[in-house]
């Protein structure tokens, strides 16, 4: 008669949960060196011109809004609210019309069969690779002989045409999650292509879809050299608009954090209303 011995559970080993809590000590650490000068941001933007000038910085001095107050114009300065109109324009316009050539693109490439698509994504993903620089010179002497310097239709125009590459290889990979059958179910019910695309496509696609316009609006909202060419006093941008703050007479540190920290609200306030649909859509795109 044999005895039945039974193996003990066994316990975690001490180094495993040493590791664990290191990393986790790790990722807040590098977490805090990424929002550790955006604080800073904030904080200076609330001092006074002589507090922020100081060296070493005075981090208990006193808190004020003279910094707002300038941006906003209270001393007699530029009003930055066309600006910010101008690049809030811009960038939601150029983000709808990326979504609306990029969806339809994007289903040629995944759900429907093209031959070499690889290619064709390669060709999209090629062209961000030009330096903006290279193009700077024909795209200014282009809007000079039409007649669109200043004018933010062209600053629209140039903006799709700069996140279309992206957004068309983003939603590809997205749009190639999409099961077949519902697709084949709509076209045996008599749906044609653009009710497939915007009654049973986009919405299954939905959280890829915001998390390309979320990019989109972000790298238009932060685009300045094209903004800062061709652009002068009425088409002028919120990028641009902030570099006026750097003057023959110096920087003015207080101003300059406040007059970011305005600008970026817009960029946060999108992320954070739309970080569920992002992480989920870069998660979709990602798992294959």
């Amino acid at each position: 008669m044999t005895a039945l011995t039974t193996a003990a559970p066994r316990r975690p080993r001490p180094r495993g949960r040493f590791q664990g809590a290191a990393l986790g000590v790790a990722a807040w650490l590098a977490g805090l060196l990424f929002v550790l000068p955006i604080l800073w941001m904030v904080l200076t933007s609330f001092h006074s011109e002589a507090d922020a000038a100081t060296n070493p910085p005075s981090v208990a001095a006193s808190l004020t809004l003279d910094g707002y107050r300038a941006f906003f114009g209270a001393g007699g300065g530029a009003s930055p609210w066309p600006p910010l109109i101008n690049s809030t324009m811009a960038s939601v316009v150029s983000t709808l019309l990326t979504l609306c050539l990029a969806l339809p693109a994007a289903y040629a490439l995944s759900v429907r069969p093209v031959k070499k698509w690889t290619d064709v994504l390669f060709f999209f993903l090629s062209t961000k690779m030009l330096p903006l620089v290279a193009g700077l010179l024909p795209i200014y002497l282009f809007a000079k002989n039409t007649g669109l310097l200043d004018n933010i239709w062209a600053l629209i125009v140039l903006y799709t045409a700069m996140n279309l590459p992206i957004a068309v290889w983003m939603m590809q990979s997205f749009l190639s999650e999409v099961p077949a059958a519902i697709i084949e179910a709509a076209q045996i019910d008599g749906a044609r292509l653009p009710t497939i695309l915007w009654r049973v496509v986009a919405p299954i696609a939905l959280p890829g879809i915001a998390a390309t316009a979320l990019i989109c609006f972000i790298f238009s909202w932060n685009e300045l050299l094209f903004a800062r060419v061709l652009t002068g006093v009425v088409a002028e941008t919120a990028p641009v608009f902030l570099t006026g703050f750097i003057t023959s007479q110096g920087l003015f540190l207080a101003k300059v954090c406040a007059a970011s920290l305005v600008i970026s609200l817009p960029v946060l306030a999108a992320g954070f209303a739309a970080q569920d649909k992002l992480v989920q859509g870069l998660s979709l795109g990602a798992v294959k």
